[in-house]
């Protein structure tokens, strides 16, 4: 992956793309790192009950996994190339749907990160990020601020 060049951004231009796969063994992990242990992200019983299509993935699970896909670009910046050094000043979203997951297959998630804006002044970019699961957009207004040096 080659580093971001704060100077070549342009708005409109597609900076990274990534499927994501969520299971429910990175569910009860997630669970354990974050102790967030709601059943409804463990137990098909449990989701059912409260009237949930299946067990649902950590919404911030969602956030993070979508956000990383714009850190690991941002990471060529960080290691010294000659884009130079960028960081996350700010990352935001609304939870719009849920991502069940199949016990099974699943669950299938699409990153497309787009720039957004760019402020010249204060060398910054709005990265919005589009996250669809099942051709819905699970995350809405998703948005990550990228400073660079």
């Amino acid at each position: 992956m080659t580093a971001p060049v704060f100077e070549n951004l342009t708005v409109g231009e597609i900076v990274a793309e990534r499927d994501l796969r969520f299971t429910r063994d990175r569910l009860v992990r997630y669970a354990g790192a974050s102790g967030d242990f709601n059943p409804i992200h463990y137990r098909d019983d449990v989701a059912a009950s409260v009237g949930l299509p299946g067990v649902l993935a950590h919404g911030m699970l969602t956030m993070g996994a979508a956000g990383s896909v714009v850190t690991d670009w941002l990471a060529g910046a960080a290691a010294g190339s000659a884009g130079g050094s960028a960081w996350v000043k700010d990352y935001q979203s609304r939870f719009t749907r849920p991502v069940p997951v199949d016990a099974t297959e699943g669950a299938a998630v699409t990153v497309t990160a787009t720039v957004g804006a760019i402020d010249s002044e204060a060398r910054t970019v709005r990265i919005d990020l589009k996250v669809v699961f099942d051709g819905s957009t699970v995350l809405g207004k998703a948005q990550l601020l990228a400073a660079f040096a």
